[in-house]
């Protein structure tokens, strides 16, 4: 069993939890963690069981952050809207950062998310 984070900015809520449901029987194999907002999504939209740190300008993205530098992550799905200005850029990243830095699976779209499952 991985221990999967899942976040994806605003714009891209909608794709994650679509790709969610999409692999819904697979996810539901791993332990998932998501950021407040993302994670919320993905309980109502895909039924599957996520544990729901905080929002991610309030310190989500950090909480995921932590947990790969305490190699408590396997792999993180965060789907990226590389169009829009997100206020909290600093913060994404750090996490971008630490998910490179610790060789963590890391996935930015729903190709490089299924390459990701396919390698779980």
């Amino acid at each position: 069993m991985a221990r999967i984070g899942l976040v994806a900015h605003d714009d891209k809520k909608d794709e994650l939890v679509a790709w969610s449901l999409r692999n819904r029987d697979k996810l539901a194999q791993h332990e998932l963690y998501g950021t407040g907002t993302t994670g919320g999504r993905i309980i109502e939209g895909a039924g599957l069981s996520v544990v729901r740190l905080l929002s991610g300008p309030l310190g989500g993205d950090a909480q995921l952050g932590a947990m790969i530098a305490e190699g408590r992550l396997d792999a993180l799905i965060f789907f990226v809207d590389p169009l829009t200005a997100q206020p909290h850029d600093v913060d994404i990243k750090a996490l971008i950062r630490l998910a490179t830095l610790y060789n963590t699976l890391f996935a930015v779209n729903h190709a490089s998310a299924d390459a990701v499952m396919a390698s779980l």
